[in-house]
This record gives structure tokens, C-alpha cells and sequence, in this order.
């Protein structure tokens, strides 16, 4: 492959155009993936570190593709925070950007007016807009023809081996099996070890009307070595030593940056916790508001806050040349998950610390995302049973198949990338095709998370320089000891905290009461299971908003409930410390009327537990304990799991009210207090206080000891 003078030329002016420095030069390997996609046309995949400029690559490339005649340049892009930061690149260059994405539906008319105009350099999408209907059958097959450059960016979400697999990123396999004759692909990523290269490569190889056999991927591969960040792990023996640790020493962290937590409930806490300690953050999940999420972006890019407290949420794409540090509190199940979360730091400066304080309830964490998007084959039989030419919603889906809506609407994309169904106007279709369930890859798929869990603990030892470690993980063969790690040099943080500041954790983790918000809508679909009910849910058989001690995930309680519900647990009275936080719960509690009675939900998981909970909060409040809900005779055993519509039939009519119980209710004036162990899905409390409603009750107030989620 040879790069002639008047492609450097013209690069070499965009570049600067792109980054407003008259001096710039290029990276090794920029100018050759340049020269392969403008002059050669080529497939090729680019691996190198955040920070080293691969989104040059596709917007010097677009400058000089648009500038020989070509189409626009289509860039699937994962994130709208990253769609948001590349057309601001994109416009520096002179290139002109636009995005299609859920954040921005009021532009699209806008957006189709231009690229039907020929004003639009480079479109950017999601994966997921490429299984809409609209966009997948009115826009894409134009765009098809047009296009001068399609982008992959963040490729690793196309590969089952990545960290951040996505089935929609599976369908760009066919879309560039579908290309025209001679249209260039790059696609790019800076975690990507050999198993998802070769995947990757696969893809981009696909045949095509270009390509009569294996088209030929050029692959440029680069020292994923991150001389800036200085890494470190530091095991403390508890969660209120590691959220003193972060009380003590945050403001000591260079620059402003991240602390990621593994839970929202986690990064919520923490957040809370750090600001009544007088630091400047906030928190950043998957629950905040997306206009919000802008806010809090750039109010860290503008160095207003610390740091932002985050979940994954906040990952590719956020983008902070001068961040000065990312911690975790708790560790990623993955060492290449962590090797591009960590990359946020450092990219424009000098040096920055990246430190992992991990915890006991990490493990737990891991199992629990590493099967949730799993398919199995009962699912998929379920849901291709229910499936039929008829299009059917995802709402009206759930009612046929016992799946919750998010890993069904997972299991969808899966499926339709494999063929077997349709997203089409008004839900989704079976195809008919032939479907055949894969159990040899996905248990390949889990042994490999199984591995990946191994090398993050092996980090954790720290028996080997962490960077070094991080690099062989992405099999980059140039990896070899950093001299800047706490392994390499020593400790570079303090190991101490502060014993005022631990006091300060201690008493935020023993803080109690979490709101519960009562149920108010009767699931859709749920009369093809025998529930004849429809529509919100009276008033007058709800319950009111109710309370747990804490979160199953929380940094505080969380842990002592986790041990208390663990799986072979035996059911044990509730200890005294745990129903004293019960005691607190109540006692800040804001409703309206204080109870005037306890009465016991039926448990037949832990009947003990239940009860002493039950009997003790009557005895603490002084309150008359009223005889327990029945179960149904011949009632079967309560379902774990599964979406609303099926929750909801599972516990519909399994539970009455005794005589005796009736007969208490009628003589009392006020709210009863309603006792459980645990919340999940909300409906068996919903469905225990329509009973108590019906049988006379004025109010109920529900409480269990936790939640999960």
C-alpha cells in the first residue's frame, strides 16, 4: 500500500483543521489507515488506546472522501454522549455532522431534508436504529447506495468475546455484507483482545457484491500501553473504611474525574455521602435524566464538580482529555472492561491516578450480570411459540411468555439478528426460519467471563505490574512492566483513613428506610392468564407508599440483608441490630397516620423471620399484633422472577383474610402496618393489601426488610 503526495497533503490539512493546531502531526498508523480507506478502499480495523485518535481517522477520511465525490460517511456510534462529542469534532474539521437518535426525534425531518440534499457529510446512528422499521426499510436502503465510508465505531460491541457485546452491533455484519462495490469500512476499538479481533475481522470480511470471496481486512494494531495513568489497588476491610478512605482523601485526587460504583444504589449512596462531607459531586446512572446527563457532563468537563459518581452508564464516548483520576469503588468483573473504563483518564495530560478499592460483595455482582443476558432455550421456545405473521407488542408479549421486559427485549434482538424474527411497524413477527439453540457457545461465552473474573482478581493480587497485566488481558504483544504502578514502584496513595471520616461512613451506611412506590397500573395483557383486572388500580385497593430497611445492593444494610437472604441461608429470627434499623425505619417514616396494628405476611421461605419481625415491631411500637393473611388452600408456591403480567397471576388470589383477621380489621380506625421480608416485583404486596383493603382495611402500610434493585 503506498500513500501519495497529494493524499498526505490533503490529510495533513484536515488533521490540522480537525484539531486547530497549524503544527499537528499524525500518529503512527493514522495516515496509513487514512491512505487505505480513501486510496485503496479497504476494510480496515483499527485497535489502539483511547486517546490516540481514531475518530481523526474517520473525520480526516470523510473530509477526503466528500472532497473526490463520494457519499456521506455513515458512523454507528453506541452512545448519544459520544454522538454528542463527535459532531462537535466533526464541525471543528468543517465537517458537517448530524446524528438520528432517540435523544433528538424533533431534528429527524431536519436531518432527512439534509442528507436528501446532499448536505451532510457524516450521519451518525445508533446499532439500534438499524433494527427500526422506519429507518431499516424508508432510509437505510438510500443511504445503502449513497454511502462513501461506513464507520464502526467501538467495534468490540460486535463480537460475543467483547465486554460490551450488543446483538444490535451483530446486524452491521449484514449491512456490510450488503454494501456497493468498492465502499471502504473502518471500524474501531480500543479494548479488543485476539479472540474479538479475529471475531471482528470475520464481520468486516463478509462477503459482499464487492467481494466475491473474503474481502481482505487490513488490521492496524497499536502498543495499548497508557504511560499517563499511574494504577493502583488498595483492599480495605470494610465498606465504611473504603467510603472513609474516599471521604478522607478525594480532594488529595489531581484535576477533577470519576468514581465508579458497580449498582446504582451504590453510586446514589456514595454520592449523597461525599457531598454532606462538603465534596462537589454528583451522581450519574442509568436512572438520571438524559437532559441531566448533559448538565452533569459538562459540568465536570468544566471542572464544577470533583468528580462525578457513576455506574457504566458513564463510559465510551464521555470524553475528558485533562481527567485526573478514576476510582472504583468495587471492581469490574472484567480487566477489559476496567482497562477502557480507566482509559477516560489522562488522555491530554501528563499523568493521572487510577486506584480500585474492591469489595467482598464484588463476586456477587459478577455472577448476577454475567447470566442476565443469556438466552436459554426455554425462553426462546416461549417466545418463538407466542410469535406468530400477526405483529405483536413487546407489552402484549409479556402476558404470553414468563419474561421480564428487559431480558426479553434483549432475547428479541438476538433472535432477530439471527433471523428468526422481525422488528416490523407495530411489534415484532416470527419469520419462520429455523432456529436452532447454540448451547456449546454460550457455555463457551460463560466460561470466558468465568476467566475474565480470574485475571480481574489476579489484578487484584497484585502480583504482577498492573498495566502489564491490562495489556496481556487485550493480548497486545507489546506489553512489559509500566514502572508506575503500585506493584512497579511501590503505593502511591495513602493506605490510611481517617477516623472522624470513618465515623462519617459508618454513619451513612447505617442510615434505614428506602421509600417503596405502591404499584398503580394492572400489567397489560394480563386477563390471558385469568386475572380479570385492566387499567390503574383504585385508589381504594392500593396500599400506600411503603419502606424497606435498605436495598439488597446497598453499601450499608445491604450487606447484613444479602447474608440474611443468601441462597441455603436458614430461617432465622431477625437479629436484634436489624430489627433496631427496623425500629429507625418506621420512626422516620413521613406518613400521614401512624398504624395502629401489625399484621404478618404468610411466608413459607422463612415463617420465622417474618413473624419475630412482625411480633417485634408490634411489641416496640406498642401496637396490637392482629392474626397473620392466610394462604389460599391448595395455593401454589410463589414464582421467583418473571415480568409483571406473571408475577401478578402467580400471587392472584393466593392470599385471604381469615374471620379472626376480618373481624380485627372492622373494630379498628386507621392504617395497618404490613409485614414482609422481602420486596421485589411489588406485586404481592400490591395484591396482599387489595385483600386487607377489601376486607375493611382503612389503610396499610407496607414494610419488609429489603428490596432487590
Amino acid at each position: 500500500m503506498t500513500t501519495s503526495t497529494a493524499t498526505a497533503t490533503d490529510a495533513l490539512d484536515a488533521l490540522r483543521r480537525l484539531t486547530g493546531r497549524p503544527d499537528a502531526q499524525f500518529h503512527d498508523g493514522q495516515l496509513e489507515a487514512i491512505t487505505a480507506l480513501v486510496d485503496d478502499h479497504r476494510r480496515a480495523l483499527v485497535v489502539q488506546r483511547t486517546g490516540w485518535g481514531k475518530s481523526a481517522v474517520y473525520f480526516v477520511a470523510t473530509s477526503l472522501l466528500r472532497a473526490r465525490g463520494t457519499g456521506p460517511t455513515l458512523l454507528v456510534s453506541p452512545l448519544i454522549a459520544l454522538m454528542r462529542d463527535q459532531v462537535a469534532a466533526a464541525a471543528r474539521a468543517g465537517v458537517r455532522a448530524v446524528s438520528i437518535s432517540s435523544a433528538n426525534a424533533h431534528e429527524w425531518d431536519d436531518v432527512r431534508a439534509r442528507l436528501d440534499a446532499d448536505d451532510v457529510d457524516v450521519l451518525l446512528v445508533s446499532p439500534e436504529r438499524l433494527t427500526n422499521p422506519r429507518f431499516r426499510d424508508e432510509q437505510l436502503p438510500e443511504l445503502r447506495r449513497r454511502i462513501g465510508l461506513l464507520v464502526v465505531d467501538e467495534a468490540h460491541c460486535i463480537s460475543d468475546w467483547g465486554h460490551d457485546f450488543r446483538p444490535d452491533y451483530r446486524r452491521l455484519a449484514d449491512l456490510i455484507d450488503s454494501m456497493p462495490d468498492g465502499v471502504p469500512v473502518l471500524a474501531t476499538t480500543a479494548t479488543a483482545n485476539q479472540r474479538v479481533v479475529t471475531d471482528v475481522e470475520e464481520q468486516l470480511g463478509a462477503s459482499g457484491p464487492g467481494a466475491p470471496g473474503d474481502a481482505d481486512v487490513l488490521t492496524l494494531r497499536g502498543s495499548l500501553a497508557r504511560t499517563s495513568l499511574r494504577l493502583g489497588s488498595l483492599r480495605l476491610p470494610s465498606s465504611k473504611e473504603r467510603l472513609g478512605w474516599l471521604v478522607s482523601h478525594l480532594a488529595e485526587l489531581p484535576g477533577s474525574g470519576i468514581v465508579y460504583t458497580l449498582t446504582v444504589s451504590a453510586a446514589e449512596d456514595l454520592a449523597r455521602l461525599l457531598t454532606e462531607a462538603g465534596h462537589e459531586v454528583a451522581a450519574y446512572t442509568g436512572r438520571t435524566d438524559p437532559d441531566e446527563r448533559v448538565r452533569l457532563e459538562q459540568a465536570l468537563k468544566d471542572d464544577q464538580l470533583k468528580a462525578l459518581v457513576a455506574t457504566s452508564a458513564l463510559g465510551m464516548g464521555f470524553d475528558k482529555p485533562n481527567l485526573g483520576f478514576v476510582v472504583h469503588l468495587g471492581a469490574p468483573s472484567s480487566p477489559v472492561a476496567y482497562y477502557q473504563q480507566v482509559g477516560r483518564a489522562g488522555r491530554a495530560t501528563e499523568s493521572a491516578d487510577v486506584l480500585l478499592l474492591p469489595g467482598p460483595e464484588d463476586a456477587d455482582i459478577w455472577r448476577y450480570f454475567a447470566t442476565a443476558s443469556m438466552p436459554t432455550q426455554a425462553k426462546v421456545d416461549a417466545v418463538l411459540g407466542a410469535l406468530g405473521s400477526t405483529p405483536t407488542s413487546v407489552a402484549a408479549l409479556e402476558a404470553q411468555v414468563d419474561i421480564r421486559r428487559t431480558p426479553l427485549e434483549l432475547l428479541l434482538k438476538v433472535l432477530d439478528v439471527d433471523g428468526a424474527v422481525r422488528r416490523v411497524q407495530g411489534g415484532w413477527v416470527s419469520t419462520g426460519e429455523p432456529w436452532v439453540y447454540d448451547a456449546q457457545r454460550y457455555e463457551r461465552i460463560a466460561q470466558a467471563r468465568e476467566a475474565e473474573q480470574e485475571a480481574m482478581l489476579e489484578y487484584q493480587a497484585g502480583r504482577t505490574c498492573r498495566m502489564e497485566l491490562l495489556q496481556r488481558q487485550l493480548d497486545d504483544p507489546t506489553a512489559a512492566p509500566c514502572g508506575r504502578c503500585d506493584v512497579c514502584a511501590g503505593p502511591w496513595y495513602p493506605t490510611s483513613t481517617d477516623g472522624e471520616a470513618v465515623a462519617r461512613a459508618t454513619q451513612s451506611l447505617d442510615r434505614v428506610g428506602v421509600p417503596v412506590d405502591p404499584r398503580a397500573q394492572w400489567p397489560s395483557g394480563v386477563g390471558r392468564l385469568g386475572v380479570d383486572v385492566s387499567g390503574r388500580i383504585p385508589p381504594a385497593e392500593r396500599p400506600e407508599t411503603g419502606r424497606v430497611v435498605a436495598r439488597l445492593t446497598d453499601l450499608g444494610w445491604g450487606g447484613t440483608l444479602r447474608e440474611l437472604f443468601a441462597t441455603g441461608a436458614p430461617d432465622v429470627a431477625v437479629p436484634e441490630s436489624l430489627l433496631g434499623a427496623c425500629a429507625r425505619a418506621l420512626r422516620d417514616w413521613p406518613w400521614a397516620e401512624r398504624p395502629v396494628a401489625v399484621v404478618a405476611m404468610p411466608s413459607v421461605a422463612r415463617p420465622t423471620l417474618v413473624a419475630s419481625v412482625a411480633e417485634g415491631l408490634a411489641r416496640l411500637g406498642r401496637l396490637p399484633l392482629l392474626p397473620t393473611l392466610q394462604l389460599a388452600p391448595g395455593a401454589p408456591p410463589a414464582t421467583q422472577g418473571g415480568n409483571s403480567a406473571f408475577r401478578l397471576a402467580g400471587v392472584w388470589g393466593r392470599f385471604v383474610v381469615p374471620d379472626d383477621l376480618q373481624q380485627a380489621l372492622a373494630g379498628l380506625s386507621g392504617p395497618v402496618l404490613l409485614v414482609d421480608d422481602l420486596v421485589d416485583s411489588r406485586w404481592t404486596m400490591a395484591v396482599a393489601s387489595r385483600e386487607l383493603r377489601l376486607a375493611g382495611a382503612d389503610a396499610v402500610l407496607p414494610f419488609a426488610l429489603g428490596s432487590v434493585g
